[in-house]
């Protein structure tokens, strides 16, 4: 056996990490306009469509940018330009009861329409903005922040 058969390489590497993010998402992206950075465990990069969310990445859109998410309950997130929303956990596990949508707006406007989440458990759907939360109750709200 060569020395450092065992080590994987970049190539392996790049797909563990793949796979585990894929493994995590939460999201997918379905729609970006304009400008749209995705901020992921201090790294940024630019949002595309088909890309995946995990529970705790930031979006941040630009004067020009907007971005359209889908979670994997059906739960739809539209951020608005000028936007910097944080999503702090999310959590769909019907089997275990654990449910969970915590996103924390910044700055700017998103537009929520629930998914399964805010039906089965409305009380684990928690908006935050730097002024005020929300529990939502309802299925759909424009959310703003300064």
């Amino acid at each position: 056996m060569a020395a450092g058969a065992l080590t994987p390489g970049p190539a392996r590497a790049a797909d563990a990490t793949e796979a585990a993010a894929a493994a995590e998402a939460v999201a997918v992206v379905k729609r970006v306009g304009g400008s749209v950075t995705l901020h992921r465990g201090g790294s940024r990069q630019p949002l595309k469509e088909g890309d995946a969310l995990l529970a705790t990445d930031r979006l941040v859109t630009g004067a020009d940018g907007m971005a359209a998410v889908v979670f994997r309950d059906g739960t739809r997130l539209t951020v608005d330009a000028s936007s910097d929303v944080q999503l702090r956990r999310y959590a769909f596990e019907p089997k275990s009861d654990d449910y969970a949508f915590d996103l924390y707006l910044a700055k700017g406007r998103t537009i929520y329409a629930s998914g399964k989440i805010g039906k089965l458990a409305p009380q684990s759907v928690r908006l935050d903005t730097p002024t005020a939360t929300v529990g939502v109750r309802g299925t759909r709200l424009i959310l703003e922040a300064d």
